[in-house]
């Protein structure tokens, strides 16, 4: 893409986000809206501290909450009015810290206006929270440092950046080695083209400039990151019929992925990895991935990739690891279940979870996206 072209969408995606948004209720698909009901309860708790005027300027398409986050050092990408980082500077504690950056002032500004606000109400001595106005694909020149974060999340924000490739490299490099990027975004079935990439408004509703699935994998893995591990996916519904007509055959998913970084080390081994339990909020069960769950005391067959991350990050004091008797049949799958195919699919996923769903429950379409009363 041009810098011109860029230039402009950049302009359009301030002006989107800071004038024409006031709250959530002025969006017009359901791309970037989340239900509560999928909202873990201690995440919720944390989420009631958060000032209403902060949460009513919330748009997202995901929940970025990893595991494991006391004392973290964490960089949220797009922090818009700050919602997520004050959510997560209750779970990072007073010993981590949380740094939001955003390329829209406006929202920016509310972000800071309630800073001393939400430090006194978690009881905190000195500010766990800073923010920065400056562009997510420019971390560096915005003042973020190499190697010094150990998570970055982002939530609905990087489909909005012209150049993907770029904004996972400065991420990348800003990370520290076992360091991951967990991140929440929409996804498109094919190549997007070029009439619904130039619309404004669904370029601002987070479609146009969605990412084609099958490319984050290439892109994250010319930069360095280990293979993306799909962790959540939902189909996006689109109520308005002017909006769906220009879209055509094009379909889309709010997806979570996570990317890690990990230290140049020799490959590793599958092998049989027990979870020890005792991570806030998942101690009994820790759903690593839509193809992972460990539960507490009992030995899960893991491939190669994800012995490799589980043994090199933040997740490695929670694990142990023991070699396997014998190697697995290369027809098995790495979970080591032979009726099981490992998902990297988001659409696949999406349907499988969406077929799962009890017929009696109620509508959320878009799933992490849910249906918006004003649609």
């Amino acid at each position: 893409m041009s810098a011109p072209r860029a230039a402009v969408i950049h302009k359009d995606v301030q002006n989107y986000y800071g004038n024409v948004l006031k709250t959530f209720a002025d969006l017009q698909t359901n791309a970037c809206v989340t239900p509560a009901t999928l909202v873990p309860k201690y995440v919720q708790e944390t989420l009631k501290n958060v000032h209403e005027d902060v949460t009513s300027r919330y748009y997202g398409c995901g929940l970025v909450v990893p595991e494991r986050l006391e004392n973290c050092q964490i960089l949220d990408l797009g922090c818009g009015s700050g919602r997520d980082c004050y959510m997560l500077s209750q779970l990072v504690g007073e010993k981590g810290h949380v740094t939001g950056i955003d390329m829209t002032k406006a929202q920016v500004e509310v972000a800071k206006t309630y800073l001393e606000y939400h430090m006194k109400k978690f009881g905190f001595q000195a500010p766990n929270v800073t923010f920065i106005h400056g562009c997510i694909e420019k971390l560096a020149e915005a003042g973020a440092q190499q190697e010094s974060y150990d998570i970055a999340v982002s939530n609905c924000v990087i489909n909005l950046v012209p150049d993907k490739e770029q904004v996972l490299r400065e991420v990348y490099d800003t990370l520290k080695y076992g360091g991951e990027l967990y991140f929440s975004d929409v996804y498109a079935n094919l190549e997007v083209p070029e009439d619904i990439k130039s619309h404004k408004v669904l370029w601002g509703e987070c479609l146009g400039g969605a990412l084609y699935w099958k490319d984050l994998a290439i892109i994250a893995q010319k930069i360095g990151f280990c293979p993306p591990r799909l962790v959540t996916a939902n189909l996006i519904t689109i109520q308005n019929k002017e909006l769906e007509s220009v879209l055509g055959d094009c379909r889309f998913v709010s997806a979570t992925f996570r990317l890690f970084k990990l230290p140049k080390t020799g490959q590793a081994k599958r092998c049989q990895a027990v979870y020890k339990g005792g991570i806030t909020g998942h101690e009994k069960e820790l759903i690593f991935d839509a193809n992972f769950t460990f539960k507490e005391g009992e030995a899960v067959e893991v491939d190669g990739d994800t012995a490799a991350v589980l043994k090199n990050s933040r997740f490695a004091q929670d694990f142990l690891f023991t070699p396997l008797v014998a190697e697995l049949p290369a027809a098995r799958s790495c979970s080591g279940l032979e009726t099981k195919d490992i998902i990297t699919d988001p659409f696949k996923l999406a349907e499988e979870s969406d077929k799962a769903k009890p017929r009696h429950a109620p509508d959320s379409a878009g799933g992490c996206c849910g249906k918006k009363k004003s649609c």
